[in-house]
């Protein structure tokens, strides 16, 4: 180790650096989570449109609790395959935020896309607006997450 110049080093930790990166861009929820969430939401929407007001919430306080049971072990995005697991540190803190910030900004989209839908005269428009929203999660969710990880710096 004594023999290192200077630009051997440099080169050395650059090369560790860009790795560390492109494991870090690399974590992420599984694919299944994802599908998982748009048929969740897609039942959502169904319920919400054929059930009484009350059933209807339940159901969407049970959707709550077993997807927060799920994500508190999947949120971290540490492990997305059975084959990566990294740091927390590697990972980033902030994923977590970021995906609760997306699953929020669903929710939004999921109720004006339905105000909209039923203003235009929509036939089940809690239906429509939920399955909008959940081909968004199960086609574009990964990749959504990956930009707005990038955005937060997560």
């Amino acid at each position: 180790m004594d023999n290192i110049v200077p630009e051997q080093a440099r080169t050395a930790l650059d090369a560790v650096d860009s790795a560390r990166r492109r494991v870090a861009e690399e974590v992420g929820l599984p694919r299944g989570y994802w599908w998982a969430m748009a048929a969740g939401w897609l039942v959502l929407g169904v319920l919400n449109t054929v059930l009484p007001g009350w059933p209807a919430g339940i159901a969407t306080v049970g959707f709550g609790v077993g997807h927060s049971m799920l994500a508190s072990r999947l949120l971290d995005g540490r492990r997305r395959t059975d084959r990566l697991q990294v740091s927390a540190t590697v990972a980033g803190r902030r994923i977590p935020l970021v995906v609760i910030g997306m699953l929020l900004g669903f929710v939004g989209v999921t109720v004006l896309a339905a105000f909209a839908l039923d203003a235009d005269g929509a036939d089940h428009a809690g239906i429509w607006a939920a399955a909008l929203v959940a081909a968004v999660v199960g086609f574009g969710g990964p990749e959504m997450l990956r930009v707005l990880r990038r955005w937060a710096r997560a």
